[in-house]
C-alpha cells in the first residue's frame, strides 16, 4: 500500500508528463502531439473544456526480451538452494 508523500509523488509525476489541449490546437499541431506521445507523454484533448480524449503511448510487447529476462532468471537460480532452511519457516518467519 503507498503512503500518502509516495501517492503525492506519483501525482505529480502523472501530472509532469500529461499535457491537456483543445481540438484546435491538437489538429494544428498533431505532428508535434504524436511526437510527444512517442517519448512517453499523455495529451489529453478537449472540446470546449472537456476531456474527450487520450493520446497515450503505444504499449510494444518484446517477446525476445521478455522470453531472455525469464531465461536470465532461471539461470540465475540454478543451483541456489536454502540450506537444509524450510520455506516454511521462512515464510511464517516474522507471522504471529
Amino acid at each position: 500500500m503507498l503512503q500518502a508523500d509516495q501517492f503525492d509523488i506519483l501525482v505529480l509525476m502523472k501530472e509532469s508528463i500529461m499535457e491537456t489541449i483543445g481540438s484546435f490546437k491538437a489538429k494544428t499541431h498533431w505532428s508535434a502531439l504524436l511526437d510527444k506521445v512517442a517519448l512517453g507523454q499523455e495529451i489529453i484533448i478537449t472540446k470546449r473544456g472537456k476531456p474527450v480524449a487520450r493520446l497515450i503511448p503505444e504499449i510494444i510487447d518484446d517477446n525476445d526480451d521478455i522470453n531472455r529476462a525469464i531465461e536470465d532468471l532461471k539461470t540465475l537460480r540454478k543451483g541456489v538452494t536454502l540450506e537444509g532452511i524450510s520455506w516454511k519457516a521462512l515464510r511464517d518467519e516474522g507471522r504471529l
